[in-house]
């Protein structure tokens, strides 16, 4: 329920990137624009030839093309607006619109940790537990592991953006940033804000610091098993399944631990907006690569679906 003080506060203005950027304008946008048609290129390709090739109907390959979903959905909350700012100077957001940005987004980027957990978790059936990888990771499992994942991130996504939005915004409206992240709109409340702060810190512990101790725990029990295998070659096998997994959760984890677990008056405008742009633009094109687009099996599937449309042509 949104309060009260909507009518006095009916928007807000995006003040977007520091002022020494504004003669870049224009070659930010065409650098965001790039990234952002690459960004929703790769993550489309995994999902779709995931879908076509049945080769690729396992749990592993379903969790890739749900993260691609949900990244391709978090980056469709933010990087609109973003360009539509940088191309037509339009800062202005309002109330309604920037509390659904947010929403929006910390909803998938809540989604986002959940799913890495969900990965680790395969990772370690694979590893640890082999013969009852099959058994275990049944699509009715997989279906209640990706359905809880959407359920968590959307309820404290919502839950988030209503400890921020229940605050009065009775100062300066311009959010020092180029979308409605909580740290700098949190930032324009004002009032005793410390509750609210301890709100948004418990919520993000409760995302990060979980789904973080679920990945630690799955790669825990996978190093022992293998540290166990005797052979080099085995190793560096069991190894190459997790390397992009945990590169994505590195980066992702790094990112959001210094952006959401750290008090409001430390927050720093160039510094927040460079990490902002690596886990909104950068993170969602990095996944599609590390994951998939350097995975021979979904090369294999891309080479056969690309064969077959020429065979069908001749």
């Amino acid at each position: 329920m949104i309060p009260d003080n909507r009518t006095a506060t009916t928007q807000f203005i995006l003040l977007g990137f520091p002022t020494h950027f504004g003669k870049l304008q224009s070659l930010l946008f065409a650098i965001f624009l790039f990234l952002y048609l690459i960004t929703l290129t790769s993550n489309v390709f995994i999902i779709v030839i995931i879908r076509l090739d049945s080769h690729l109907h396992t749990p592993m390959y379903l969790f890739l093309s749900v993260l691609s979903f949900s990244e391709t959905c978090y980056t469709l909350g933010i990087i609109p607006k973003m360009l539509s700012n940088l191309a037509v100077g339009s800062q202005a957001i309002s109330y309604m619109g920037c509390a659904i940005q947010m929403d929006f987004s910390a909803s998938w980027a809540c989604t986002n940790c959940f799913l890495l957990a969900v990965m680790g978790f395969d990772r370690y059936m694979a590893i640890c537990a082999p013969l009852h990888y099959a058994s275990c990771m049944h699509p009715i499992l997989c279906t209640q592991l990706v359905g809880t994942s959407f359920l968590s991130g959307y309820l404290i996504g919502m839950g988030m953006t209503l400890v921020i939005f229940r605050l009065p915004f009775c100062g300066s409206h311009e959010i020092h940033h180029f979308f409605c992240d909580t740290p700098p709109v949190l930032s324009l409340a004002c009032g005793d804000t410390g509750m609210s702060e301890l709100g948004i810190l418990i919520l993000s512990l409760l995302v990060l610091l979980v789904s973080f101790a679920l990945i630690t725990i799955s790669y825990t029990n996978i190093l022992v098993t293998i540290l166990r295998i005797p052979s080099a070659k085995g190793k560096q096998k069991a190894f190459s399944t997790c390397a992009s997994h945990l590169t994505v959760v590195i980066v992702h984890y790094g990112c959001a631990s210094f952006m959401y677990l750290r008090p409001k008056a430390s927050y720093s405008l160039e510094r927040d907006q460079l990490i902002a742009v690596t886990y909104t633009v950068v993170t969602p094109l990095l996944n599609p690569i590390v994951y998939s687009l350097r995975n021979r099996a979904v090369q294999a599937a891309f080479k056969n679906a690309l064969q077959g449309k020429l065979l069908a042509k001749r």
